[in-house]
């Protein structure tokens, strides 16, 4: 008999639940830290570990651990209400149903469709690290997978799996290797020909396993009409407006500093206009808006339970002797052993600490300067954070965000390890080389 694991919201609990347990054995921690005048993030300043007076969490901090971590993350869980309701009103309308009906109707090549729709996500993934705003994409998902004759996991693998897999490994993504070039103070596109190659060759595996196994991917087509209805002009026109927010969005990340605010407030505009162009008063535009955010609730709570572990693990002071105690062991070992060796302690440290960027800002003052003691360059450092951290993402189940799409999709985590280790292992592999490699 297949072992049944809990739900979701029973995992994350029982993360910051665990987290607290562990603020009472492990020894408390800290670097000492300077403020980064470009960021104004705070940063560890290597070689400066100590011990401090223990700090467990007791009854009432582990308590509000969850609200503040909700509090913490309000510009993600906002960005979740906002893009998801503003999909949730286009749907409302049928447009999508048609757009995508059309679309699978007139197809005759499913896995080229799969591949181009893979492509896409990994690319948006690259510039903006996206995927919480994914969440609100995984019903149309869900459809086109099944109108292609593939089921939910293969409409998961060309979304969020791509869009994992591209934010790991793009050069220009600034909450992945923008961030850790910064405090591994390397600029950006060092190696070009190198970081690009890796990210194309990345994209291709994930693409080829995922091709692989549609095959064992059950799909549970629904009935359709035999002549579903052509999608309109408005159909068209409805669709640009919801997708339009990415486009300044993309823009304002690479060029103005943009962050989860700049894309809840466009999301809100689009939403409304949506709305609007689709016939509906500003009364009924604004209910159906606030209609398709209930949905999204869920989801964005689980972002902010799986941001309350940090929370717990902060209020310990035990995060930097994790670190401290992945880290240090690396400094004697063999130069490639531990070359190689930083991409898994890179991905332990991803559980407790699921934000890539804030994993970013809290490794990288430690593992470049590590490198340099090891005679390894700094780059080989970057590439096994991104390959450690970045792949993580597909499996963690500290992972607010995938942990909500896998809710929205009625697949179950287990369901999707099973089929995502072995697909994150392969790709690892060209992280690897990148290692090797790297000069």
């Amino acid at each position: 008999m297949r072992l049944s694991l809990p739900h979701p919201f029973v995992l994350l609990m029982g993360a910051v639940g665990t987290a607290v347990l562990m603020t009472w054995v492990v020894p408390a921690g800290e670097f000492e830290r300077r403020q980064d005048p470009a960021t104004g993030r705070q940063v560890a300043i290597p070689g400066t570990y100590a011990r401090v007076d223990p700090a467990p969490v007791g009854l009432v901090p582990a308590l509000t651990a969850v609200p503040r971590g909700i509090v913490a993350a309000a510009d993600v869980i906002t960005t979740v209400l906002f893009v998801g309701g503003a999909f949730a009103l286009l749907e409302s309308t049928g447009a999508l149903a048609r757009l995508v009906g059309a679309l699978v109707g007139r197809t005759r090549r499913p896995r080229l469709v799969l591949a181009v729709v893979s492509l896409a996500f990994a690319t948006m993934g690259a510039l903006e690290n996206m995927q919480e705003e994914i969440i609100a994409l995984v019903p149309v998902l869900l459809v086109l997978s099944r109108g292609l004759g593939f089921g939910p996991v293969t409409a998961l693998a060309m979304s969020v799996g791509a869009a994992v897999v591209g934010s790991a490994f793009g050069p220009t993504n600034p909450f992945q290797a923008g961030i850790a070039r910064r405090f591994a103070e390397l600029p950006p596109l060092t190696q070009p020909l190198l970081e690009f190659t890796l990210l194309a060759v990345a994209i291709a595996l994930w693409i080829a396993w995922t091709l692989w196994n549609t095959a064992s991917d059950d799909a549970h087509p629904h009935a359709q009409d035999a002549h579903p209805a052509s999608p309109s002009l408005r159909d068209g026109l409805l669709l640009s407006i919801v997708l339009a927010p990415f486009v300044p969005y993309v823009v304002g990340v690479l060029r103005f500093d943009w962050g989860f605010n700049e894309l809840s407030g466009l999301f809100l505009v689009a939403g409304f206009l949506v709305g609007l162009v689709s016939g509906k008063t500003p009364s009924g535009a604004a209910a159906e808006f606030l209609k398709g955010m209930e949905a999204m609730l869920t989801a964005g709570l689980f972002v902010g339970i799986a941001r309350g572990i940090s929370v717990v693990l902060t209020d310990g002071r035990i995060l930097d002797t994790m670190v401290h105690s992945l880290a240090s062991p690396l400094g004697h070992l063999p130069r490639q052993a531990a070359a190689l060796l930083m991409v898994p302690v890179h991905a332990a440290i991803h559980v407790p600490v699921p934000s890539v960027s804030g994993q970013a800002v809290l490794t990288m003052p430690i593992m470049a300067p590590l490198a340099d003691l090891l005679g390894l360059p700094r780059e080989a450092a970057v590439i096994a954070y991104q390959t450690g951290a970045g792949l993580m993402d597909l499996i963690t189940p500290t992972n607010g965000a995938l942990l909500a799409v896998l809710l929205t999709a009625n697949v179950t985590w287990g369901r999707w390890v099973r089929f995502a280790i072995p697909g994150a292992l392969l790709v690892s592999l060209v992280g690897l080389a990148g290692i090797v490699l790297s000069r």
